[in-house]
């Protein structure tokens, strides 16, 4: 799980246990999702890089620009 790319469903902030949808064996998956920086925030909507991963589901992201 770890490097790739998922897209915010659920807030994901200090206090919060955000959500986050990744393409996986085909089809998408929800997974919680934390902050890797402590009280950082990221809205619905955004990409996110999964930097870290604890089984079953959780994941510990960074918001994701692309280039360009």
């Amino acid at each position: 799980m770890i490097g790739k790319v998922g897209r915010v469903s659920g807030r994901i902030g200090p206090g919060l246990v955000g959500e986050i949808m990744v393409a996986v064996r085909g089809g998408v998956e929800a997974f919680y999702a934390h902050p890797q920086q402590p009280g950082e925030e990221i809205e619905p909507g955004a990409q996110v890089l999964i930097v870290d991963f604890q089984p079953p589901r959780t994941a510990y992201v960074e918001r994701w620009t692309t280039a360009g």
